[in-house]
């Protein structure tokens, strides 16, 4: 059974939970298991975007976990990272 990570954050708060799971476990399904909707109700792994050290996986549902992979929950955007940064680019440069 390969020893995975399967963590998630919010900016005052983060969680990571070990977990062993059936060889051919797919990302989603490592997610699903870890029950970390228990700590942050807001999320829902079945629809979250999800990741492994930092890299988007596509097809979460199709790629399986390999031993010690860190499963990432990822928290959708709430602004437009283009629209953040061209507002940034409109205010003065302070002298």
């Amino acid at each position: 059974m390969p020893k995975i990570e399967v963590v998630y954050g919010l900016p005052e708060r983060q969680k990571l939970l070990p977990l062993d799971v059936p060889e051919g476990t797919s990302v989603r399904q490592a997610a699903e298991c870890s029950g970390m909707e228990a700590f942050f109700p807001d999320i829902d792994t079945r629809q979250a975007k999800l990741g492994i050290f930092g890299k988007l996986v596509a097809k979460p549902d199709e790629q399986l976990v390999k031993e010690g992979d860190r499963v990432e929950i990822y928290r959708p955007l709430i602004a437009d990272p283009k629209a953040a940064r061209a507002k940034r680019a409109e205010k003065p440069a302070k002298n």
